[in-house]
C-alpha cells in the first residue's frame, strides 16, 4: 500500500512480516529520486514491487538514504542498491562499513533474534563500497529543483542514527528516534534497546529536531504525525519517565523488565491482540529493558546492578556479554 503524505513524499508500506502499517519506506520524488528507508530484507520483494507500480525503472533511482543500520530500517539495503544500480547509498558514518561488510552486524542480530532473524527480518547483502557514501551532520542530497534532504545526526537511540530534513515541505524523516507509534496502537513508546541507547543524546537529539522547526514528522513505525511540537515533547517526556522507572529499580536492586512492566504494561490493554503483538514484537519490554541496564551500567556505575540475567555486581562491573548488533 502506498499513498502521498505530502506533496512529493510518497510512503510505502513494506509490510515487515507481512503486516500492514508496521514499517515504513518514503520515496522523495523529484530530478534524483531518493528512497528513505529499504525496510528489512524481508520486505525487499514488497518494497521492489510498489516502487515498479508507481513507475520507479531500475535507472531511475538516484539514492537510497537510511536512518540507521538495524535490520528492519536498512536491511533491504543490498537488494534494493542491487535493483538500482545508479543510486548512491546514503548512511551515517558509524554504520557504512556495516553496510559494505555486514556479517559481524548479521551474526550480532542472528544472536539475539534466533530463528525470528530469517522468519521475520531476513539478513543484509552486502553493498559495493564505491556505492556507499556516509553523511556528516548537516550535509545536503541533493533531489533537484533546490529541493534538498538535509542530515541531522541524532544518536541516542543508536550512535549511527541520523534524520532527514526536506526542505520542500518541512518534513523531518526521525527514523526510530522519536519512538515507535503505530497506527490505532494510539500510544508513542520511546525505543531504548541496546547496545547504544543514550538518555542525553536522546534528549538532546529531541531538541535538535524542534530547533529545526519541521512541519511534520515521518517514523519508520509508523506514518506521518503533525503537530511536531507536541509530539517532540511528549516523546522527551516518554523517554524521561521510562529511565526513571529503570533507574529507580536499578538502584534497588530490583529486576528493571519487571518493574518497566508494572508501570507501562497497561498501555497495551485495550488494543486488539494482533496490535498489541506488533508493538512487542517491534518495541517490547525486554528490548527496551535491556538497552536501559547496559545504559545505566555505564551512566549509573556506582550502583547496584539489577535482579535478572548475568551476575550482580559491585560499581558498575557488569559481566554479561551484550549480545546485539553493534556498530564498533
Amino acid at each position: 500500500m502506498s499513498r502521498y503524505i505530502a506533496p512529493g513524499i510518497l510512503e510505502i508500506d513494506t509490510l515487515l512480516g507481512g503486516w500492514e502499517r508496521v514499517t515504513a519506506g518514503y520515496l522523495i520524488e523529484g530530478p534524483a529520486p531518493v528512497l528513505v528507508e529499504t525496510g528489512s530484507q524481508s520486505s525487499a520483494t514488497a518494497l521492489l514491487d510498489a516502487l515498479a507500480r508507481h513507475g520507479v525503472g531500475a535507472e531511475d533511482l538516484a539514492g537510497v538514504a537510511v536512518t540507521h543500520i538495524h535490520l528492519d530500517h536498512a536491511g533491504g539495503v543490498g537488494d534494493v542498491a542491487r535493483a538500482f544500480p545508479n543510486a548512491t547509498v546514503y548512511v551515517h558514518p558509524r554504520g557504512a562499513r556495516h553496510l559494505v561488510d555486514p556479517a559481524r552486524l548479521v551474526a550480532s542480530a542472528a544472536t539475539v533474534y534466533g530463528s525470528a532473524l530469517d522468519s521475520l527480518y531476513g539478513r543484509m547483502a552486502a553493498t559495493p563500497p564505491e556505492r556507499v557514501k556516509a553523511l556528516e551532520d548537516g550535509e545536503e542530497i541533493g533531489i533537484g529543483h533546490g529541493r534538498t534532504l538535509t542530515t541531522v545526526h541524532s544518536p541516542g537511540h543508536a550512535k549511527h542514527h541520523l534524520a532527514l530534513h526536506d526542505s520542500a515541505t518541512g518534513v523531518l524523516f526521525v527514523g526510530d528516534a522519536v519512538g515507535v507509534r503505530l497506527p490505532d496502537a494510539g500510544i508513542l513508546r520511546p525505543a531504548t534497546p541496546p547496545a547504544d541507547f543514550d538518555l542525553d543524546q536522546a534528549l538532546d537529539s529531541l531538541s535538535r529536531f524542534s530547533q529545526r522547526s519541521p512541519s511534520a514528522l515521518a517514523l519508520a513505525h509508523y506514518g506521518l504525525l503533525g503537530e511536531p511540537s507536541a509530539v517532540l515533547e511528549e516523546a522527551a517526556g516518554a523517554l524521561q519517565e521510562w529511565a526513571d522507572v529503570a533507574r529507580t529499580a536499578w538502584r534497588a536492586g530490583n529486576d528493571v523488565e519487571e518493574a518497566l512492566r508494572q508501570h507501562f504494561g497497561g498501555e497495551l490493554e485495550g488494543l486488539a491482540p494482533e496490535q498489541a503483538r506488533r508493538v512487542e514484537a517491534l518495541n517490547g519490554l525486554h528490548s527496551n529493558a535491556e538497552g536501559l541496564k547496559l545504559w545505566l551500567s555505564k551512566a549509573d556505575p556506582n550502583d547496584w546492578a539489577p535482579a535478572g540475567p548475568g551476575p550482580r555486581s559491585w560499581n558498575g562491573q557488569w559481566k554479561k556479554v551484550w549480545a546485539w548488533p553493534r556498530t564498533e
